[in-house]
């Protein structure tokens, strides 16, 4: 097989030569191993498997006529063996009968018979190819694949070799989840707080009056309904009522004018019962304003068309027809309907609209103090921006939240309040929570889509994190997207994403692509003495073959127990393994 080397990709093929062994009796030794120099280096995938792809190089004359090879490939992680794969197996010729002379007269089961490959001659040389996805035991992240060999053939005897195949090095569980999510700064602007609000109330007059008659139909409840909305507001102390605007929709049935005119001082009598009823004085009766509109046919024909009325396309027809023209018009023509009378029966309405738009602005809060103090009691009296401050000032999280979540309740869109309360609960944990917060709002920012984003890699849906990530053009979602590359394996668009940052996840995807002068610029100016990042610069100073630098940053990194660990198998510290110092760095417990 062509021998196909990638350090740090998914799959890599290697020869490894010199696998074997005679019978222990014949006196025969192992063979020279011919292994080329270095260590090969495989890299888990994303889901942690690794893919096994070896050719093992048997040469010319080794195996006897009783001989057995076996080639077990084991995982090792420090001292342990943690997995053992499964074999390869070659039989030589006279082997292999005396096991089928067993199998036929002693019914003798041969365990290794699905793994058994049968030469037709025993001195010929042997390529093994080996192929096999394994998947790595939770919390390893490096190791030694070792081909154990093994030879049985007389029965009286087992010779017993070993060779070291290849490393699993993934530098990739160094990396921090450091994800970006930046908060929005905000200065606290004092802002004027005008809020309006609109309604509209359905009365009953007699024949050419404007006088309210609270006994006709719904004339009480709707007019207490038009009181019970301004009440409130000219009550509370922390608001004051600007403007009230009554306007009365005349009726399409009858002179434009006339009917104008009545409405008007239909929307007066309104006016008139309210400011008597909120017991106005001569100023506070100054922000009432009256008007009066032509209400039109339209409602008419909607009715007509809500109903399934045939007589409604011609209603339709003059509307469209005389679209320029008045009201009085559009009656005229109406009128002439053989329909008519039915129309006005059935689809004049009786109730006449008085509508009303009311205006008013309370009080801003420009100290924290009144913030601080009106929030607990009259929350309904804030704008956002207060609401935010109020968020703000508040020292622990659970606080915090509380007011991000009366924000939303009076302002469910305010983008500001559900990022900052989702990245509080991103900090948690509660990872759910917070995409539930994110995904109420109904336009996502770029920001908002970043942190939307985190939500998922931090529950390892690193396909949906990339998807949200790809198209945002934000440094933070950049680094993000670096992040999430790393963790899909995806090292060299990774490193290309984390090279213009300064920290330890870009120093170390720069090592995993082996941009070793990357990472060693950005270690330079890291201001960073912690463990990890003292290991990523032994891992650099190993690679640079710098003895001294590799010895102080590997001391200082072994102070953490599982750096410690893993230094053991790392692949860069091979050519250390046999030194003393490095020895008892590695195993030195702290």
């Amino acid at each position: 097989m062509k021998r196909k080397i990638y350090l740090y990709g998914l799959v890599v093929g290697l020869v490894a030569g010199g696998l074997l062994a005679g019978c222990a009796a014949s006196g025969q030794p192992l063979a020279e191993r011919r292994m080329t120099s270095g260590p090969y280096i495989l890299t888990p995938d994303s889901t942690n498997r690794l893919q096994l792809d070896f050719v093992f190089h048997i040469p010319e004359n080794y195996i006897k006529k009783r001989n057995r090879l076996i080639v077990t490939p084991q995982l090792w992680y420090g001292p342990e063996v943690k997995e053992e794969y499964l074999p390869v197996v070659l039989d030589a010729p006279v082997f292999r009968q005396k096991m089928l002379r067993k199998q036929v007269l002693e019914q003798e089961t041969d365990p290794y018979e699905a793994y058994v490959r049968k030469p037709e001659r025993g001195n010929q040389a042997f390529h093994l190819p080996y192929r096999q996805t394994v998947q790595l035991p939770e919390g390893v992240e490096n190791g030694r694949i070792v081909a154990v060999v093994t030879t049985d053939g007389c029965g009286a005897c087992t010779g017993l070799d070993t060779v070291e195949v290849a490393f699993v090095q993934n530098l990739v569980p160094l990396t921090e989840d450091t994800w970006r999510l930046p908060v929005e700064k905000r200065e606290f602007v004092v802002r004027p707080k005008v809020r309006e609000g609109s309604g509209e109330a359905r009365l009953q007059f007699a024949i050419n009056q404007s006088d309210i008659d609270l006994s006709m139909g719904d004339n009480r409840q709707e007019m207490e309904g038009m009181l019970h909305t301004l009440q409130p507001i000219v009550e509370d102390t922390l608001a004051v009522l600007d403007a009230v605007t009554i306007t009365g929709l005349a009726s399409a049935d009858g002179s434009s004018a006339y009917n104008t005119a009545l409405a008007r001082n239909r929307a007066l009598s309104a006016k008139n019962w309210l400011a008597g009823e909120l017991d106005l004085d001569a100023a506070g009766r100054q922000v009432f304003r009256v008007s009066s509109r032509p209400e039109g046919w339209q409602p008419v024909l909607l009715a007509m068309t809500a109903a399934g009325d045939k007589d409604s396309v011609a209603v339709k027809n003059i509307l469209e027809t005389y679209g320029d023209k008045d009201e009085d018009v559009h009656e005229r023509y109406i009128r002439r309907l053989p329909c008519w009378n039915r129309i006005k029966k059935e689809y004049l309405q009786k109730d006449r609209k008085v509508a009303y738009i009311y205006t008013y602005t309370m009080k801003s809060f420009t100290t924290d103090a009144q913030l601080l103090a009106l929030y607990e009691s009259r929350p309904d009296a804030f704008n956002e921006e207060e609401l935010l401050r109020v968020a703000a000032l508040k020292k622990g999280g659970e606080e915090k939240m509380e007011v991000y979540r009366t924000i939303l309740t009076y302002f469910p869109q305010s983008e500001a309040a559900a990022s900052d309360y989702a990245s509080i609960l991103i900090n948690e944990g509660r990872l759910k929570e917070a995409r539930e917060v994110l995904t109420s709002l109904a336009k996502h920012s770029p920001l908002v889509t970043n942190m939307l984003a985190a939500t998922h890699a931090y529950a390892h849906d690193y396909e949906k994190a990339a998807e949200l990530l790809q198209n945002i053009d934000l440094p933070s979602a950049k680094y993000n997207l670096g992040l999430v590359k790393a963790r899909q394996r995806k090292l060299h668009e990774a490193y290309a994403l984390l090279k213009p940052f300064v920290d330890l996840n870009s120093a170390i995807i720069a090592l995993s692509v082996n941009e070793n002068n990357q990472a060693e610029k950005v270690l330079e100016r890291l201001d960073d003495e912690s463990c990890k990042a003292e290991y990523v610069r032994a891992l650099l100073a190993a690679r640079l073959h710098k003895r001294s630098e590799f010895y102080n940053h590997l001391e200082a990194a072994c102070r953490d127990n599982r750096l410690r660990k893993r230094a053991v198998d790392e692949p860069d510290f091979v050519p250390y393994k046999k030194d003393s110092r490095f020895r008892m760095l590695v195993h030195r417990k702290y």
